[in-house]
């Protein structure tokens, strides 16, 4: 009998390398999720010394906050990958494939190259497991594997440098394993207070461990007392705080065709008659900041970069499920604002950059949130809500979703139904009435609801 063709072989391999993918991604999926975490650095700093302490080869720039870390972490990337440097990018959490969290060279890591990262790290992940079953501790959670996961295939690349996202916090998250050249922060807010504190000094003080003696802090406009712990971490490591509106910040800002024109002033000099590819007031901060972290990086914030490069890479950077349009004829926007200052944030942007005749919101929030803040912000921009529930465990009951909504927005503006597909093409008929002119559907409460979203429309590749 003939050996198979090529082309044959090649599907064989494609197809054996879905089956390991989805075996392995069910054996991490099988970890305390990331939502659960045991909020300790011994396991992660324990399998990363057996196996040489990989992150250690390649510099990094760590990024924290509580809004905008994700598209911080992508704008300061592409910046990063325009001045030529192979880069290595950590996020969470992921819309589609946990695949997407680790990205080199601006495309999410191949299965291959995932695998393998994975098997060798995975007998020193059993050792720590083993190790921590006998005193009664923990097995490594989801995150802190994917972590070990990434910073092995980092340096297998090699990356020049890793853009690293924090999952939760910052002095104890599974990412602060590294020595950070330079570290970022987005705007503190209330959120996971349950693992984080209760107020918003208690949020920054865990946020601030990831400054780093000699390093340099560059933070975005915060509270007072927010700036005072960074500065007060600052000081006591040896690192230099920089802060928008004092070292950096927004110069001038005007909206247009598919994103937005700004000018900006960096650590190093002015930038002007820049375009952004994302909609936002937000979205601007979020680009200043990631334009002074890497000059920090670069040129330690005395070396300005150079205008072309910051040109081809904010209107070429993508930020998928931020106020992303993933259908015309109704528009559909999605966004993955899941806390009141996200929503907030989240409206402003609607009220300044879009002019629906009707927009109709798809709400589905996760039952650990505040959801009466998050529908409060979005109020003044919505005309109906459809309340649903998204693919996760943790969506609140469209029920008692339905029940807050109705007394927020009144009766007559909400409708409750159980399934997203079914809730979806509702809002988009809501959309269409009177002939379909400026109707538009946001979807939104979640990472999970703009994920379930985007794959409905066809978007699932990020």
């Amino acid at each position: 009998m003939p050996a198979p063709d090529a082309p044959q072989r090649e599907a064989a391999r494609q197809l054996e390398l879905r089956r390991r993918m989805r075996e392995v991604e069910t054996d991490i999926l099988a970890r305390a999720p990331e939502h659960d975490l045991e909020p300790s650095l011994d396991r992660i700093a324990q399998v990363m010394e057996l196996l040489g302490d990989p992150q250690r080869s390649y510099p990094v720039i760590h990024v924290t906050g509580t809004n905008g870390k994700s598209s911080t972490t992508r704008i300061i990337e592409r910046i990063l990958r325009e001045t030529g440097l192979n880069v290595g990018r950590f996020t969470s959490p992921h819309l589609h494939s946990l695949r997407e969290r680790i990205s080199i060279g601006g495309e999410s890591i191949p299965a291959e190259k995932f695998l393998a990262a994975y098997d060798d790290v995975l007998p020193f992940i059993e050792t720590v497991d083993a190790a921590s079953a006998a005193a009664d501790g923990p097995r490594m959670t989801f995150f802190e594997v994917l972590v070990a996961v990434a910073y092995a295939a980092f340096a297998d690349a090699p990356v020049d440098v890793a853009v690293v996202e924090v999952g939760m916090g910052g002095g104890w998250d599974a990412t602060n394993v590294i020595d950070a050249q330079v570290s970022v922060f987005t705007p503190v807010a209330l959120d996971h207070q349950h693992f984080l504190g209760d107020t918003i000094i208690e949020i920054a003080t865990e946020k601030a461990g990831i400054i780093k003696a000699d390093a340099i802090a560059v933070s975005s406009v915060q509270d007072e007392g927010v700036l005072a712990v960074l500065a007060e971490r600052a000081e006591e490591v040896g690192a230099r705080l920089t802060v928008e509106g004092v070292d950096f910040g927004v110069l001038t800002r005007d909206v247009g065709v598919g994103g937005q024109q700004l000018s900006v002033r960096g650590l190093a000099g002015d930038h002007e008659d820049l375009f952004l590819s994302l909609h936002g007031t937000h979205q601007v901060h979020n680009a200043a900041l990631a334009v002074a972290a890497v000059e920090a990086f670069l040129g330690g914030g005395e070396q300005a970069l150079d205008d072309e490069v910051l040109r081809g890479a904010l209107m070429d950077v993508t930020s998928p499920g931020r106020l992303e349009i993933v259908r015309r004829s109704p528009t559909v926007l999605v966004d993955a604002a899941h806390n009141p200052s996200g929503a907030l944030a989240l409206r402003e942007a609607l009220e300044e950059e879009f002019t629906f005749v009707r927009l109709i919101g798809v709400v589905a929030i996760l039952k650990d949130k505040d959801a009466q803040q998050i529908l409060e912000a979005l109020d003044p921009v919505l005309d109906h809500v459809v309340v649903t529930r998204s693919s996760s465990p943790r969506s609140m009951r469209p029920e008692t979703l339905g029940a807050l909504a109705a007394e927020i927005f009144g009766d007559h503006r909400v409708t409750v139904i159980e399934n997203l597909p079914d809730a979806l093409d509702h809002a988009g008929a809501l959309a269409d009435d009177g002939g379909g002119v400026g109707g538009g559907v946001l979807a939104t409460g979640s990472v999970t609801t703009a994920a379930d979203v985007r794959m409905l429309l066809g978007r699932n590749e990020v």
